[in-house]
């Protein structure tokens, strides 16, 4: 069998994204978890059938969207540090060449 010849800037990408399609998976389930245990469970013990304070999954669901968020701007958007050092660098190379080079 032929050894698998991978791009390594790909596989990056695809395990980046792979990652943050299971912690999608995980964070919906668990906050889905979370609402359905506060929505049964907690209006019975306030006595009244409204509160006013914040829902506590809240939280959950605030903080670890956040870091969520951020791992698929990662993920999909391309701003890591050695991705935005490879256009940097690009640039830099681009802007050495002569500019008559274009034209020829």
């Amino acid at each position: 069998m032929e050894p698998l010849q991978r791009d390594p800037d790909l596989w990056q990408k695809a395990k980046a994204r792979a990652k943050f399609q299971a912690n999608l998976l995980s964070f919906l389930f668990v906050n889905a978890t979370l609402w359905l245990i506060w929505a049964f469970i907690e209006p019975h013990h306030s006595g009244r059938p409204f509160r006013t304070e914040v829902p506590w999954p809240l939280w959950v669901t605030f903080f670890w969207g956040l870091g969520l968020i951020k791992r698929g701007i990662v993920a999909y958007g391309g701003f890591t540090y050695e991705q935005r050092t490879q256009r940097e660098y690009a640039r830099l190379v681009r802007a050495q060449t002569d500019p008559l080079d274009r034209y020829r």
